[in-house]
């Protein structure tokens, strides 16, 4: 099993850094994937519990699906692959706290593959396309 975490700063309100992070879409550049959104939430939210994603990563990496477990505004989406990907677990928390004037977003994933050694691959692509993708996110004012 790999983890993996990522921690990131922003001079907006929690609200509008989790309405941003929320919207499926918008994962697509942060991720260096297609997004598409295949279902809105069971629990009267667009973006709750129950939404669904299609990623699309570009290269030879098989389209899959994750889906929200667990949505509390401004304060935290769970979320976990539901469909076509080799990992046996794969577990994505995020969260958003006040911090000072802005907001701190901590995001962290794990991974579990039942081939040895496929999980610590797919965590350093990861770590590269989030930690990079992450670093380049700007939220519209």
């Amino acid at each position: 099993m790999q983890r993996m975490r990522f921690v990131k700063d922003f001079d907006l309100p929690p609200d509008r850094v989790f309405g941003y992070f929320a919207e499926h879409e918008n994962l697509g550049g942060i991720l260096g994937a297609e997004v598409i959104r295949l279902s809105d939430g069971d629990d009267g939210s667009q973006n709750g519990v129950g939404s669904s994603r299609r990623l699309n990563p570009p290269g030879p990496v098989p389209a899959f699906e994750e889906t929200i477990t667990a949505f509390v505004p401004d304060k935290l989406i769970e979320y976990k692959v539901t469909k076509g990907t080799p990992l046996n677990h794969h577990l994505g928390v995020v969260t958003f706290s006040p911090a000072g004037d802005g907001t701190r977003m901590e995001w962290r994933i794990e991974i579990g593959t039942a081939l040895p050694g496929l999980d610590f691959v797919i965590s350093r692509i990861l770590i590269r396309n989030i930690g990079g993708g992450l670093d380049r996110t700007a939220i519209p004012v």
